[in-house]
């Protein structure tokens, strides 16, 4: 299993609890939330997770098409944006598009200013210099 499946296990594991805590208050809410299954039909939340899964098959292209469908569609979540944008830094790193690379680091910065990347993430001999370099 790699990092980033996990990492797409935790979103939906994410998702799930939030769905059932929504449920958990002593009185019902005037309008049902979003389940799990609702935002995971979203089209921009479909796609976020389609690439995510061909990221992790190395299915690179079609990652890559899918995270800019999901951009495109309009992810709800700062951090979905975020992620969709780091994934396409890292596809850009080891295509050795080093300045796709960088302005992708920095638009995930931009979508959710709390981005960073894990320690091990951060330690990628591709692009761990240019996201540190993003970090001065």
């Amino acid at each position: 299993m790699t990092f980033t499946r996990s990492l797409a296990q935790s979103f939906a594991l994410a998702f799930a609890t939030l769905a059932l805590l929504a449920g958990c208050g002593t009185k019902p809410p005037a309008t049902a939330p979003n389940g799990l299954m609702d935002v995971a039909e979203r089209p921009a939340e479909k796609a976020l997770l389609a690439g995510i899964r061909a990221y992790d098959d190395a299915q690179y292209p079609e990652a890559e098409k899918q995270f800019r469908q999901a951009l495109a569609a309009g992810l709800g979540s700062a951090k979905d944006r975020a992620a969709a944008h780091k994934h396409l830094a890292f596809i850009a790193c080891t295509s050795n598009r080093m300045n796709e690379c960088e302005s992708e680091f920095a638009a995930a910065r931009q979508a959710d200013p709390a981005f960073t990347l894990s320690k091990s993430e951060a330690g990628h001999p591709l692009w761990g210099p240019v996201y540190k370099r993003l970090q001065r």
